[in-house]
């Protein structure tokens, strides 16, 4: 009996047609007697991508994926990433954080849970947890990032009134961001530059990228802003230079005082 043979090009020619596929299918496109293995092994063939939410139980080609510059994509409610898994993806994150994350940040930035995954990716040292402000803030494996991370946090936690990062210029209301970038144009050149890296630490990995598209500036001007920030490389100026303000007087004495008698 001749073997039935699978051709990688059904599943190419599925994905093409409807962009992303679920498991079934794949196989629904290979025939019948198609099994579970065999569409793992042809997946494999072609260099599919698994999806990091739904149990990674979607699938696509890398060419038909418009990721976005923080390496995520999403189709139909289903995401992608550039580093694959979700763990993987967590991962890679959690390492780009200039003040790590919190587990409910993560959350956000990446519209799925990821508490299991920030938990075996610390199980297996791949990652390190801090305690502060009442919560984990995860952080890289790695000594000398850790430190870096765990003090941009600490910068962002005592600095009153920060709030949550600025929505993307694309998503905030037009009076919002006219509002926030004539705030930013009365500052002087040393004020602008960390005010932006302050927003930037906010926004996490691509947050250099982002605020500079708000405000209209140079990435490397809101990196070298946030870098100060977090390196504590700030001269912290006099309110008024010195001899500055009112002149001293002498207080004077009411003409009845006994001082004021000869």
């Amino acid at each position: 009996m001749r073997p039935i043979l699978f051709s990688a090009d059904t599943i190419i020619a599925l994905l093409r047609n409807q962009t992303i596929a679920s498991l079934a299918e794949v196989m629904a496109a290979l025939g019948d007697r198609a099994s579970r293995r065999t569409a793992f092994r042809k997946l494999k063939d072609i260099d599919a991508r698994t999806s990091y939410s739904h149990r990674g139980g979607y699938y696509t080609l890398d060419q038909l994926a418009h990721f976005d510059e923080r390496g995520l994509w999403s189709f139909a409610g289903v995401r992608f990433s550039r580093a694959g898994t979700l763990v993987a993806t967590a991962e890679s994150f959690i390492n780009h954080a200039e003040a790590g994350h919190f587990a409910d940040e993560l959350d956000n930035l990446l519209g799925v849970g990821t508490q299991d995954a920030l938990r075996k990716l610390v199980d297996d040292g791949r990652l390190t947890r801090h305690k502060l402000a009442g919560q984990f803030l995860y952080c890289a494996a790695d000594r000398a990032q850790q430190t870096h991370q765990v003090r941009a946090r600490r910068l962002l936690l005592a600095t009153p009134g920060l709030g949550q990062p600025l929505p993307d210029a694309d998503l905030m209301p037009e009076e919002l961001r006219a509002a926030i970038v004539l705030f930013a144009s009365l500052l002087d050149e040393r004020q602008r530059r960390l005010f932006a890296g302050l927003e930037a630490l906010k926004c996490g990995w691509g947050g250099d990228r982002r605020i500079a598209r708000l405000l209209g500036i140079d990435p490397s001007t809101v990196a070298a802003g946030r870098r100060q920030l977090v390196e504590r490389d700030v001269e912290v100026d006099r309110v008024r230079r010195a001899g500055g303000g009112r002149t001293p007087t002498e207080k004077k004495r009411r003409k009845s005082s006994p001082a004021s008698k000869p």
